[in-house]
């Protein structure tokens, strides 16, 4: 038997500790106090100091119990904890091991909320240069919610009212309690696997607890990678969550998401409506002005005379056609008179032999004399061809053709609506012959026609 009256520290640290775990004042303790040295472990582990004004003690948080808390623990927030005091043997210290922890004063999700929106606002995913604009005409809507409920009703009811072109397909979501995160988070993945439009996500009101699941960093960071506009509609009109900031448009309701999504096609069908008389009326006034136009050029002057037009081109067709053929008789009669005193020159000068040869000469001479008189007539009589042509392109009888007239009274042409009045009897050429009419009315252009032509 040991004599030894000296205990290891390892055997009175067991002692202390059994004396600790015994205490049942010690077994279930709550404890306020800030936090200070807070330390997260990749494990999950949370250590930190908890103090006051006088004493500082170490405590303890294991991932399986620090998974319930919702805010992120920093130092220098005062909490409440619930848990249990023991020694530590490794270091012969006691320390509390926490079970639950809380924020004093404020609500812990009221911190979590605020924690989480500064860090998102830190890296800008609030900004609007990540919002995407919504399309005007949506095809194809997909709808993240419960699967039952006044929101999913709320939601299709309006969209089918709205605008029926539209097609709706619901993704079944668990929107509060265990699970949703992540169910919200796999159904926006798999909506943005498809070709749509725009996406709602939303649900019905409720408590903060309730719409929790939407303040999580994990739904926010879907929304923001989606590829799909999406419309958030969470809870009331006064309920405000992390996925309102960061999705590409806020609506404080379910319906009103639905009627952000699409337009009112009774709106469209009116403004359809308005857009078709505007047309009507533009091309009625139009049609108009364009007949009051046609009826000042048939009144102008050169429709109203159209021999004028025409007629000194006439004159001096005929007089080039007369210079034409005179001179070119001329110009005969002069070289034959000039082959026959050249002819006899020669016989009487030249030897017999040249005066042969001069003959020939003088032949071939005579043969392209005639073919350049005959050539030169031939452009004359192509250019009068021409010219005539041209003429005829310009004729008002042309015009006539198109259905134009002149009217006459009493052999003299009517210029104008003051040489008539009504009773009278008129005489209307025609391309193909001639009308007698009775004026029954008669409308003057009004000073700004007039001008305007």
């Amino acid at each position: 038997m040991s004599t030894d009256p000296y205990l290891s520290v390892k055997a009175l640290t067991k002692y202390i500790k059994k004396k600790f775990d015994a205490d049942p004042h010690l077994r279930d303790v709550y404890v306020k106090g800030e936090l200070s040295n807070v330390k997260i472990h990749t494990s999950g582990h949370i250590y930190f100091t908890l103090k006051d004004n006088a004493t500082r003690l170490p405590g303890v948080m294991f991932s399986a119990s620090a998974k319930s808390v919702k805010f992120k623990p920093e130092s220098g927030i005062t909490v409440l904890i619930r848990g249990d005091v023991s020694v530590y043997e490794a270091s012969g210290q006691y320390q509390l091991y926490a079970q639950s922890m809380q924020v004093d004063g404020i609500g812990d999700y009221y911190l979590a909320f605020e924690q989480l929106k500064e860090k998102l606002a830190k890296e800008g995913l609030f900004d609007a240069l990540h919002k995407k604009e919504l399309p005007r005409f949506p095809k194809r809507i997909a709808v993240v919610t419960a699967q039952t409920g006044a929101a999913v009703r709320d939601i299709i009811i309006t969209l089918h009212r709205r605008y029926p072109l539209a097609e709706v397909v619901l993704y079944p979501t668990l929107v509060q309690g265990a699970g949703a995160v992540q169910s919200i988070v796999q159904s926006i993945q798999a909506a943005n696997t498809s070709n749509y439009d725009v996406l709602i996500v939303g649900r019905g009101g409720g408590s903060i607890e309730d719409l929790w699941a939407f303040n999580e960093e994990a739904v926010a960071r879907v929304i923001v990678a989606s590829k799909i506009p999406i419309i958030s509609a969470i809870g009331h009109e006064t309920d405000t969550t992390i996925a309102d900031f960061v999705s590409d448009l806020r609506a404080p309701t379910p319906t009103a998401a639905a009627e952000l999504a699409v337009p009112s096609q009774a709106e469209l069908l009116e403004k359809i409506s308005s857009y078709r008389s505007r047309m009507y009326r533009t091309v009625s006034i139009t049609i108009s002005q364009q007949q009051k136009m046609l009826e000042r050029l048939t009144s102008s002057f050169p429709l109203a005379y159209p021999e004028r037009l025409y007629r000194p081109f006439i004159e001096r067709i005929e007089r080039a056609t007369d210079s034409l053929q005179r001179e070119s008789l001329q110009y005969v009669s002069r070289s034959k008179e000039q082959y026959r005193t050249f002819d006899h020159r020669l016989k009487s000068r030249m030897p017999l032999q040249q005066i042969r040869q001069s003959e020939t000469d003088v032949t071939e001479l005579g043969r392209r004399l005639d073919y350049q008189v005959n050539q030169l007539l031939k452009d004359r009589q192509q250019q009068l061809s021409s010219s005539i042509r041209t003429l005829d392109a310009l004729s008002p009888l042309k015009i006539m053709d198109r259905g134009y007239s002149i009217p006459y009274i009493e052999g003299a042409v009517v210029k104008s609506v003051t040489q008539v009045k009504t009773g009278d009897s008129l005489t209307i050429a025609m391309q193909d012959g001639m009308i007698q009419a009775t004026v029954n009315e008669i409308n003057p252009a009004s000073k700004g026609d007039v001008n305007d032509g």
